[in-house]
Formats: structure tokens, C-alpha cells, sequence
């Protein structure tokens, strides 16, 4: 059995204002003769084909056209991430069963798969612990339950099975790192879920970090097929070509996608980082620049784009540092949650910190926003 393990579209998706729909349906291309080529029998999306619960026209078109095509030389099987509704996406999955996409979006059915070829492929979808923790009457709301609960329902299908099994799951499992363009989706102050949870199957499609990441040979992320922010800039995109074996083995190829811009981060004076030949190279990158200037020079952006004309982010840290007012907001919340920005602004406007009580307060209301998105 020959798949391809891919995840994490984030069909609609903008980098920094940058339309990136023309290089999405790039990707799409280089799917579908990757797939001819190979000669794939299933294609695994792992959640996150949208970026967003309410997408936009286009986007949905284009998953349309994506879907279509695939369905004509092999099966699909999708699962929901965390960034789509699972309502939506799951619309017209019964019919869609029958063209050979199979959409699976429903927490209450991870134990019932779809059989490919002598493989049951179990699809489980972003799992919300607060939606599960009640129907599947969990002892507490946490990631690690939830997955723990949906692998028990896989197992015991599996058992009673003479095939191999295939889970598709959208979480954060330790071994893997994020980066900065994942949404949070700690809960009690925990994302990550150890890989011995899929213990037993043949091999766990993972979707939700957008780097590659070989937790083991049967434990993989396939990452994003673009980069969608600046701590991408290493990343390799692409996705996973899977050769299981009669006997059990699994062997993995890394199929590269195509590349639209090369990203790039540069720091400097202003004046130095336009004279230095040895950044011939970032000219026709997407670029983040920081300025290391004593002071914030004049005009930055519009200098910086004469050489270096796809600059799209422009951080100032002035050399001997500044105070957090030489900063700029996106500065200063990168890599902060936003119960911590939310605790900012009540230490703001309160001249003292948060209280026990009130960062309680506020990580119920985030909570209770993210169940709403999650069932909308």
C-alpha cells in the first residue's frame, strides 16, 4: 500500500498580507502529479485544509478542484483540524463517500474507518477536550484523554480486524516543535500528548505542526506545504511518501513541494544592510528585517525596498536595547499567548498584575471562545 501523507493547506491563508492562493494551488498541481507519478492509492490531508471556520470563496473553490482531481486517480481521506469547523467541512461526507473522498469530522466515529486496499485508515479529528469529555465520560479535559479515549475506540476496531491500520490525527505530539504560525490549543496549560498513544497501528499520519518532524518511522508530521511565517525559514515543505509492506515495515520517502519565495531575516543598521554585497542573495526573498540603529531611521521601509523589494516585516532593536516603548506591539507579543497579552492589558489598566482569580476568569472566556469556534 503506497500513500501520501500531507496536512495542514491552510487553504486562504495570507502570509503577512501576501496573497498566497496562486501558490496553494501550486501545491495542488505538484500533488496531483505526484500522486499520477507514484502511482498513490491513498491520499491522507490531516487536518487543516482551511485556515479559518468560515472560509473564503475561493478557498473553498479551490479545495473543490483539489478534491476532484485527487478523487480521479486514488482515494482521499480527510480529517478536520483545529482552524476548521467541523460542521462545515463535514457537509455532504456521506455523498462524498461514494466519489471516494472520505471526509471524517465526526469525534463520535474515529472507530470506524475507511478501508483502502486491505488498510483501515481511521480518521481522528481535532479532538476540542471540553466537546469529548462528557460523551466519552473522561476523568479530566485534556488532550492526552481525549486521544487516549479516541485510540482505545480504534483498537478495539482494529482487533477484531485481519488488516493494517492507518490513524490520521490532528494534535501536538511530543518530539515534534512548534512554530510561530500554529494557534495555541493548550488546555490547563498543556498541548502535547506523547507518540506512545499510537502504539499498536502501522502508522500515524499527524497534522497540525507545519514542520517535518520523524517522531518515529511510524509517527510522522508531514508539516505545512508553505510557509506561512518567519520561523519557517529552515523548513523543508512537503509531504510524506509511505510504502507499508505486506510484512508490517514501513518505509518513507519526503517529497518536496514547490517553493514560491524563499524566506529571509536579516538585522542590521539600516545603512549597513544596504551597502553589503553579501546580501545579493536576500533580494528576491520575502523578508523580516530587524534594525539594530541607535535610532529609528527615517523612511525605513520604503529605503529598504529599493534593494530589497519583498520586505514585508520591519522590527526595530536599537543596539545597547530600549525600553518597550521603542518597540512595536507585534514585537512585543510574538510567542506570548494571549492569556498572557490578555493579563498584559489588566496589569495596564490596572497598575498591578492579574490576579489568581482574574488570569482564571480570562482563560475561562478564551475557553469558552474556542468551543464556540469549534462547534460553529
Amino acid at each position: 500500500m503506497r500513500i501520501l501523507h500531507t496536512s495542514d493547506w491552510h487553504l486562504g491563508r495570507s502570509f503577512h498580507r501576501e496573497d498566497l492562493l496562486g501558490a496553494q494551488a501550486a501545491f495542488v498541481d505538484h500533488l496531483v502529479e505526484t500522486v499520477a507519478a507514484e502511482r498513490v492509492e491513498c491520499v491522507l490531508v490531516s487536518g487543516d485544509v482551511y485556515d479559518r471556520a468560515l472560509p473564503a470563496v475561493d478557498a473553498v473553490k479551490l479545495c473543490n478542484e483539489a478534491l476532484e482531481r485527487l478523487a480521479e486517480r486514488a482515494r482521499v481521506v480527510l480529517i478536520a483540524g483545529n482552524h476548521d469547523s467541523a460542521r462545515r467541512l463535514g457537509f455532504g461526507s456521506a455523498l462524498m463517500d461514494k466519489a471516494g473522498v472520505h471526509v471524517r469530522t465526526d469525534f463520535a466515529a474515529v472507530g470506524d474507518p475507511v478501508v483502502v486496499g486491505g488498510t483501515a485508515f481511521y480518521g481522528i479529528p481535532y479532538l476540542e477536550p471540553e466537546l469529548v469529555r462528557q460523551p466519552w465520560d473522561l476523568d479530566e479535559r485534556s488532550h492526552a484523554a481525549a486521544l487516549t479515549e479516541a485510540m482505545r475506540r480504534v483498537r478495539d476496531d482494529a482487533a477484531a480486524r485481519e488488516e493494517r491500520s492507518v490513524v490520521l490525527a490532528h494534535a501536538f505530539v511530543t518530539g515534534g516543535e512548534s512554530s510561530e504560525s500554529e494557534r495555541d490549543i493548550s488546555v490547563g496549560g498543556s498541548s502535547q500528548v506523547s507518540a506512545s498513544v499510537f502504539d499498536g497501528v502501522d502508522y500515524a499520519a499527524l497534522g497540525h505542526l507545519h514542520g517535518r518532524w520523524r517522531i518515529t518511522d511510524r509517527v510522522r508530521y508531514s508539516g505545512s506545504p508553505l510557509a506561512y511565517s518567519f520561523s519557517e525559514e529552515r523548513h523543508v515543505k512537503g509531504s510524506w511518501l509511505i510504502d507499508l509492506a505486506a510484512d508490517g515495515g514501513v518505509a518513507g520517502e519526503f517529497v518536496e513541494a514547490p517553493v514560491p519565495r524563499r524566506l529571509g531575516r536579516l538585522r542590521g543598521r539600516l545603512d549597513d544592510l544596504l551597502a553589503d554585497p553579501a546580501h545579493d542573495e536576500f533580494e528576491d526573498r520575502w523578508l523580516q528585517v530587524t534594525l539594530t540603529d541607535a535610532r529609528r531611521p527615517s523612511a525605513a521601509m520604503e529605503r529598504l525596498r529599493r534593494r530589497f523589494p519583498h520586505t514585508l516585516v520591519l522590527g526595530f532593536d536599537p543596539e545597547g536595547g530600549a525600553a518597550d516603548g521603542a518597540r512595536t506591539w507585534s514585537d512585543r507579543v510574538r510567542e506570548r499567548s494571549p492569556l498572557d497579552v490578555a493579563g498584559d492589558f489588566v496589569a495596564e489598566v490596572t497598575d498591578g498584575p492579574a490576579t489568581a482569580g482574574e488570569r482564571a476568569l480570562l482563560h475561562e472566556a478564551f475557553e469558552s471562545c474556542r468551543r464556540k469556534e469549534a462547534l460553529a
